[in-house]
């Protein structure tokens, strides 16, 4: 264990590699699911907490995990199919866990100025809010991107911001907004830009670039749930 004053000067690289670990514990599926790393990542995260109690940071992600963790049992139905955020059965929602992510995302936000994670949380709060309560809440969540994309100035915030504008704004000006992506190579692998793409170009009746973007997105999808998700959606598009 590091000596207290080292602890300040470690904490963003610390706070990354847990989340990386919660994200990949959380994101796999199937005969590659490790969920107990996402449970360790929550461990290490309320240990992080215990030691740096007046850390904002520390407390916006910790608050970010058991958002996203308060969901795990809604993602999947008893067939195992994957079920999108706005069609979830909010009461398999684990409402213990968003009561206490709701108190770290207060606490940290009285603590200082906000940093990625707590932003973060405050993105899934927002999710909260809008399904819990039918808040109208995206366009506190495009406002809460705006500054999430001011701090960071990565693609993928870009990428969640257009999805978040098309249901303010509708779909052209979400992909209007994703236009510059385009010439990032990175994109070219990396499949929730195909999977959005998809699914802003077939609200907006571009049905064959809709289709082109979906089957890339198929084609860069592991997780079998989300693959027969996104086939099926691409079959109604080549049905109409």
């Amino acid at each position: 264990m590091p000596d207290p004053e080292e602890l300040p000067g470690r904490l963003d690289a610390v706070l990354d590699a847990i989340y990386a670990a919660y994200s990949k514990g959380w994101n796999e599926v199937g005969d590659d699911a490790t969920p107990e790393l996402a449970d360790e990542a929550i461990w290490l995260g309320h240990m992080v907490v215990s030691l740096l109690p007046d850390e904002p940071e520390a407390k916006g992600m910790l608050a970010l995990m058991f958002y996203t963790a308060a969901r795990r049992a809604a993602r999947r139905d008893a067939a195992g199919a994957y079920v999108p955020l706005e069609q979830q059965d909010t009461g398999l929602w684990n409402s213990s866990l968003i009561a206490l992510a709701e108190d770290l995302l207060h606490q940290a936000n009285a603590a200082g100025p906000s940093g990625r994670y707590q932003i973060e949380a405050a993105i899934q709060s927002a999710h909260v809010a809008r399904r819990l309560a039918g808040i109208s809440s995206w366009p506190a969540v495009v406002a809460l991107y705006d500054h999430l994309l001011a701090l960071t100035g990565s693609p993928v915030v870009i990428l969640n911001r257009a999805v978040a504008r098309a249901e303010v704004d509708g779909p052209s000006a979400a992909l209007a907004d994703l236009a510059p992506l385009e010439a990032d190579r990175r994109m070219l692998s990396y499949q929730p830009y195909w999977a959005a793409k998809g699914h802003l170009l077939s609200r907006a009746g571009n049905t064959a670039p809709a289709v082109e973007a979906l089957t890339v997105a198929i084609g860069l999808t592991t997780d079998e749930a989300l693959k027969a998700y996104l086939r099926k959606r691409l079959a109604s598009l080549q049905t109409t």
